[in-house]
């Protein structure tokens, strides 16, 4: 099996470095080949499987952001391309890293590229949920990593397009952007958010992988910060909605409810892949607050709704006694108004005279 791979890898470098001299020897190199090809150098095949792309490579990528639109769009059809082609699982988590850097190093245009393909059928979607590199057991666990990370990255693409703007490597303050969102949106923007979370708790459970792998360190390194990100939105939409639970529809509160029970079963995986159990930003806390909050205002609501039920049983009761006693009274009166009471016979008697 380590046979099997060593031929893979050794296959990939030379086919990657035949493709890279042909691509340098052209006489014919257009602008579409030049982005290509360093595309192809900054992802290219390593004796390593450790070896993330070279710094200085990938800083090639992001320079072709700052041309023209149809420079930055061959960019990205170029490393997507190269990732769907891609049979080994290194090459594969080296494209999804460049791609990771467009969205939070490149200019707007290039950054502005990848917003095509997550989800809606647009040409560029990533999709590796069954890729699989077999050629030996360390590529099927970077295999594992490559499907956790495409998804990780596919769903932090929805979830910027819901809220508005890039999450990855965002540092700038929404709050204003909250306090003029309705309950509804909030509700939905958390909703996306925490789906973020849930995708980056699903990562492979393997540790000695993480700690001997460079370039699954970097992954996992590229993804903390956006967690860190993702985490800054969640709170800010947490404390909106903590101020207006009073307001909020029985339907808003049970999605709420949900939501919130989401976010509590992603906490302890959290923990153990980014530490913070000290819980600095206060995210937990404010999840528990929250959830709790929300019971109350549901437990509330549901004992007045019983009460409410009781009166209007009791009111119904009422109104029916009320009403037999006015139909007496009605049939009293038709009686009297006669000679004699109706519905009773009467009996003639013969009163003696004194002579």
């Amino acid at each position: 099996m380590a046979q099997k791979r060593k031929l893979r890898v050794l296959m990939s470098i030379l086919r990657d470095k035949v493709a890279i001299i042909k691509a340098t020897l052209s006489l014919r190199r257009t602008a579409a080949s030049s982005v290509r090809l360093s595309v192809l150098r900054a992802t290219a095949a390593s004796p390593s499987d450790a070896a993330p792309p070279p710094e200085d490579r990938l800083a090639a990528v992001l320079l072709l952001g700052r041309g023209s639109l149809l420079t930055a769009r061959t960019c990205v059809a170029a490393l997507v391309d190269r990732l769907h082609g891609a049979a080994d699982a290194a090459v594969a988590l080296r494209c999804l890293v460049a791609l990771h850097g467009v969205l939070t190093q490149g200019s707007f245009v290039l950054r502005d590229q990848p917003s095509f393909f997550p989800g809606d059928g647009g040409r560029n979607y990533l999709n590796l949920s069954k890729f699989r590199d077999d050629s030996g057991p360390e590529a099927w666990e970077l295999s594992s990593w490559a499907r956790w990370y495409a998804a990780f990255l596919e769903q932090t693409l929805i979830a910027s397009r819901r809220v508005g703007f890039y999450l990855c490597g965002s540092t700038r303050d929404r709050g204003e952007k909250v306090s003029a969102s309705s309950s509804s949106e909030l509700l939905i923007e958390l909703d996306v958010l925490s789906s973020v979370l849930e995708r980056v708790v699903e990562a492979p459970k393997n540790s000695e992988q993480l700690r001997a792998n460079d370039l699954v360190h970097e992954v996992v390194r590229l993804v903390r910060e956006d967690y860190g990100a993702t985490r800054s939105e969640i709170s800010l939409r947490l404390a909106g909605l903590g101020e207006r639970v009073d307001g909020m529809s029985s339907a808003e509160l049970a999605q709420l409810a949900g939501v919130l029970t989401r976010l509590d079963g992603c906490e302890d995986r959290l923990i153990s892949l980014f530490g913070n159990r000290k819980n600095n930003d206060g995210l937990w806390d404010s999840v528990a607050e929250l959830k709790t909050k929300a019971a109350a205002e549901g437990e509330r609501r549901e004992g007045w709704r019983l009460v409410k039920k009781e009166t209007k049983v009791d009111a119904a009761e009422l109104a029916r006694l009320v009403g037999r006693f006015t139909e007496s009274r009605k049939l009293y009166a038709a009686a009297g108004s006669g000679a004699g009471f109706r519905g009773l016979d009467l009996v003639p008697v013969t009163v003696p005279t004194v002579g």
